[in-house]
């Protein structure tokens, strides 16, 4: 099962290649920070902190500007070489990147490294993140105003929820599909914390963040609604459209025309704007 996801992944990689080819802008910056965590990455941004990050990894998505730095890879099948070609100063990441003899090998070179606190991944704990990251880039007021926001949202967010009447069964289709294979979130994954706050139920579960289903299995869930990533829903077109995807046209979510489009990078991490993404997804998943 791993290394399947990790197949689904890399081929997300090869489709993102373009970004190899950005130009490094800040050759002269005397400070060279390299990040390797999606969720670092988005605080950074949204701190008004990103004048010193010189390459980011590919998952890092979020916001668009920041998918102009050159990258190094994807986390978890790093290169030494190519982080080294960015004479990083500081490489930030969160304990997630591989593979281990790249990370040995940046440890031997004693570039300097860091992680911020392992933190819960709760609106608590996203709170205590973006404090110490404002704490160490010294942005301390933007990080109050951005874990103000965050409490806001959510207990918009949360109030709203308990209007409803109805849990609708939502089925999340990651990373689109291959070889009529399907990629989907599960009861495990941050994605269904969100979710759940947003009044919604996932539609299946699994002891891993992410199972791979075929289209019977799709077809027999039979969820109210179905999200679909950038990734996937954006290659539908030149005959490939929603009702052609095997097993999602016997669903309730395809009879009653509720498929639609989500950014990924609002589901697979907890940051700044989960609050907004909780709203956002109450809207999908309560169209009446």
């Amino acid at each position: 099962m791993k290394n399947n996801i990790i197949i689904f992944l890399l081929a997300i990689q090869l489709t993102s290649c373009g970004r190899f080819g950005n130009q490094d802008e800040k050759k002269n910056n005397e400070e060279r920070i390299v990040c390797i965590s999606k969720q670092y990455s988005e605080i950074i941004f949204a701190l008004g902190a990103q004048e010193n990050i010189v390459a980011v990894d590919l998952s890092s998505t979020y916001p668009t500007e920041i998918k102009q730095l050159p990258t190094i890879g994807y986390h978890r099948a790093l290169s030494t070489e190519t982080i080294l070609s960015m004479k990083p100063t500081l490489i930030l990441h969160d304990n997630n990147i591989g593979p281990e003899h790249v990370v040995n090998q940046l440890e031997e070179l004693e570039i300097p490294m860091k992680t911020f606190g392992d933190y819960l991944p709760t609106i608590d704990g996203t709170d205590s993140l973006i404090r110490e990251m404002g704490s160490y880039f010294r942005k301390e007021k933007e990080a109050a105003l951005l874990c103000k926001k965050l409490k806001t949202d959510m207990e918009k967010a949360l109030a709203e929820t308990k209007k409803y009447s109805k849990t609708p069964k939502v089925l999340i289709i990651h990373f689109g599909r291959a070889s009529n294979v399907y990629l989907v979130m599960t009861q495990k994954s941050t994605a269904a914390k969100m979710l759940e706050w947003a009044g919604g139920v996932m539609a299946v579960n699994d002891k891993r963040g992410m199972k791979q289903l075929s289209p019977e299995v799709v077809a027999a869930a039979n969820p109210d609604i179905i999200l679909l990533t950038d990734f996937g829903y954006d290659r539908l077109s030149n005959g490939n459209e929603i009702e052609k995807l095997p097993g999602i046209s016997s669903t309730k979510a395809f009879r009653n025309n509720h498929i639609f489009r989500i950014e990924e990078h609002d589901l697979v991490y907890l940051g700044p704007r989960t609050g907004e993404n909780v709203l956002l997804i109450q809207k999908l998943i309560h169209p009446q």
